[in-house]
C-alpha cells in the first residue's frame, strides 16, 4: 500500500517547512483530498486551544485552517514548551506532562514517542493524506536516537520526505547536499525529494547548480518556490518575531501612524497575539528591548511569557520596567497580555512556574497573582464596548482583584474598570486572553482609543480587509503558489493519495497571481 502521508523535513529551522505544509493543506484540499497536518513534537512557547480544550502549537492549528479542517490534538501530540534553557514543560495530547530536562532529551522520549506514532495513526485511519512537518533539521544526527518527529518519524510509517531549503539565507545548496550526506543510508533511502523556497532571480541562473545536486544524490528537485510578499506564518519559535513590516496602506505622515513597542522577553510566549496589529494600516510594531523606544512608543504591549517572574526579573535589570512605570504615570498606553498582564500587579506568587515564592509586581494594576499547579485552558468570549471578543487562555497563574491595592495617582491617572477577564486603570490595561486582536471590530475600536490617548490622528481605515480574510487570501497564495512551482503531481504519487481522482485546479489558483519568480522545473539525477 502507497504511504498514508509525506514529511516535510527542512534543512534548518525556519527554513519554510510549517509553510509550505499549510501550502500543500490548501492545495490538496481544494482537490477534493481530505488531508490532516501533523508535527509529532513541537518545541515552542506558540500554542492555541483546540475546540476540544487541548493544546496544541499555532502552526499546527493555521495549518488544520489551511486545510479545512477542525484542529485537533492529534496534529500536535507532543509540544514542549521551553521554561528555561535546560528544562521544558511538556504537553501530551493537549495536556500538561510533566517537564523534560535537558540531559533527557536525547534518550528520555520513548514515551512521548509512542503518543506520537499513536496519534499519526489516528489521523492516518480518518484522512486520505496525513501532511507531516519535521522539526529543526533531519540531519541533527546528534538526536537520531530517539527521533520520532523526523526520519525516526518516516521510517516508522515508510514517508517519503521531502526536503525544503532556504535560498535566502545563503548556502542553500551546500545546506541540502550536507543533509543528505550526513544521513544514514537507511535514512536516506527515503529522501526522494528537494525543494528550494524563498527564491529571487532568474531560475536559470540557478539550475546548474541544482543539476549538479541530483546528479550527486539522486533526489530530484520538484520546484522552486518564489519569494512570497505578505506572507506570514504562526510561527513555532521566535525566529520570526520581529519581522514585521511596517503596512504601506494608511497614512504616511508621522502623526497618521501608531508605533507600537512589543517588549521582547526573553522567554516571550505566545508573539502571534500582535500579528493582527501589525496587520492593521498604518499601524508600525516593532520589538525591542531598548527602554527609550519602549518610553517612546504610543503603546507599549508586555506579551506573554512561560517564565513570568524570571522575565519581570530581567525587564528591571534591563531598565525596561523602568520606562514602562514612567510611561504609564504620564498616561501614556501599556497593555500587558497573559505573563504581561501578570507582571503589571502587585504581586506573583509562583511556587509552580519559576518557584520563586512571592515576588512584587510593576504595582499598575490592582491584581495579586496566585499560580496553580492546574493549568487553565480554554476558549472565552466576552464583549467591550458594545464589540464581541473572542479568545483563548492558557495560563497556571490567576489573577485576584485587591480592593485595597488600587494603584496610586502616582503611579496611574485615571478610573479603574473591568477590560475582558482582566482589568483597566486609566490607560493600563490587562488580560489573560490570547488572540483578542484577531477580532477586527474590538482591535479598531480599542486603537482608536489609544491614539486618542496618545493625541495621534491615527484611525481606522472602514475598508481594509480584516484580518481573517487576510490569513485566508495568504493561505490561498500559499497554494496557488506550490500549484505553480511545484511538481504536486510528482509528490502525491508518492502516496496513497496519488490514486484518488483529484478536481482539478480551482478557479481561484488559474485567476490570482503570485508575486515573485519561480519555476515548477523538475530537476533529476
Amino acid at each position: 500500500m502507497s504511504a498514508s502521508g509525506i514529511l516535510v523535513a527542512g534543512t534548518s529551522s525556519d527554513a519554510g517547512k510549517s509553510v509550505v505544509v499549510a501550502g500543500l493543506c490548501r492545495a490538496l484540499a481544494r482537490r477534493g483530498l481530505r488531508v490532516a497536518p501533523f508535527k509529532a513534537q513541537n518545541m515552542s512557547n506558540n500554542s492555541m486551544v483546540c475546540a476540544d480544550g487541548g493544546e496544541i502549537g499555532r502552526a499546527q492549528y493555521l495549518q488544520a485552517q489551511a486545510g479545512r479542517v477542525d484542529a485537533t490534538t492529534a496534529m500536535n501530540p507532543v509540544l514542549l514548551k521551553p521554561g528555561s534553557d535546560r528544562r521544558a514543560f511538556v504537553v501530551v495530547r493537549g495536556r500538561p506532562a510533566g517537564m523534560l530536562e535537558a540531559g533527557q532529551y536525547a534518550a528520555g522520549r520513548a514515551h512521548l514517542a509512542e503518543a506520537a506514532f499513536a496519534a499519526y495513526e489516528e489521523l492516518a485511519a480518518a484522512y486520505d493524506l496525513v501532511v507531516c512537518e519535521g522539526a529543526g533539521s533531519p540531519a541533527e544526527i546528534n538526536l537520531r536516537q530517539g527521533d520520532y518527529v523526523n526520519l525516526g518519524l518516516a521510517r516508522r510509517f515508510d514517508l517519503p520526505v521531502l526536503v525544503v531549503g532556504d535560498i535566502d539565507r545563503g548556502g542553500v545548496l551546500a545546506s541540502l547536499y550536507g543533509t543528505w550526506a550526513l544521513l544514514a543510508d537507511e535514512d536516506r533511502a527515503l529522501l526522494k525529494a528537494f525543494v528550494i523556497n524563498k527564491f529571487r532571480g532568474d531560475v536559470a541562473v540557478l539550475e546548474p547548480g541544482l543539476e549538479e545536486i541530483a546528479r550527486r544524490t539522486g533526489v530530484p528537485f520538484l520546484g522552486v518556490i518564489p519569494w512570497l510578499l505578505d506572507v506570514w506564518l504562526d510561527s513555532e519559535d521566535t525566529l520570526a518575531v520581529g519581522q514585521w513590516r511596517a503596512e504601506a496602506a494608511g497614512g504616511s505622515v508621522a502623526g497618521d501612524r501608531l508605533k507600537v513597542a512589543v517588549v521582547r522577553l526573553p522567554r516571550i510566549s505566545n508573539a502571534t497575539d500582535v500579528d493582527a496589529l501589525a496587520a492593521e494600516p498604518g499601524v508600525d510594531v516593532l520589538v525591542t528591548i531598548d527602554p527609550d523606544v519602549v518610553e517612546a512608543a504610543d503603546l507599549v504591549v508586555l506579551p506573554g511569557s512561560r517564565s513570568t517572574t524570571t522575565d519581570l526579573a530581567w525587564l528591571r535589570e534591563q531598565g525596561v520596567a523602568a520606562a514602562v512605570l514612567r510611561r504609564a504615570a504620564a498616561g501614556r498606553p501599556v497593555l500587558g497580555i497573559c505573563g504581561g498582564y501578570q507582571m503589571l500587579g502587585h504581586a506573583i506568587e509562583d511556587d509552580v512556574e519559576g518557584r520563586v515564592g512571592v515576588v512584587p509586581g510593576l504595582g499598575l494594576l490592582p491584581t495579586r497573582v496566585t499560580f496553580g499547579a492546574d493549568k487553565i485552558l480554554g476558549r472565552p468570549t466576552g464583549w467591550w464596548r458594545g464589540h464581541r471578543v473572542e479568545g483563548y487562555e492558557i495560563h497556571h497563574g490567576r489573577a485576584h482583584l485587591l480592593e485595597s491595592a488600587v494603584p496610586t495617582v502616582e503611579n496611574v491617572p485615571g478610573a479603574q474598570s473591568p477590560f475582558l477577564d482582566g482589568f483597566q486603570v486609566g490607560t493600563v490595561w490587562g488580560t489573560m486572553w490570547h488572540g483578542t486582536f484577531e477580532n477586527d471590530g474590538f482591535r479598531r475600536a480599542w486603537l482608536t482609543q489609544v491614539a486618542e490617548a496618545v493625541g495621534s490622528r491615527w484611525r481606522p481605515e472602514p475598508d481594509a480587509p480584516g484580518f481573517g480574510t487576510r490569513r485566508e487570501l495568504m493561505i490561498d497564495t500559499l497554494a496557488d503558489a506550490l500549484e505553480r512551482h511545484v511538481d504536486l503531481g510528482t509528490l502525491l504519487a508518492m502516496t496513497r493519495a496519488g490514486s484518488l481522482e483529484p478536481t482539478s485546479r480551482s478557479e481561484a489558483a488559474e485567476s490570482r497571481p503570485v508575486t515573485g519568480r519561480g519555476s515548477a522545473v523538475v530537476i533529476g539525477p
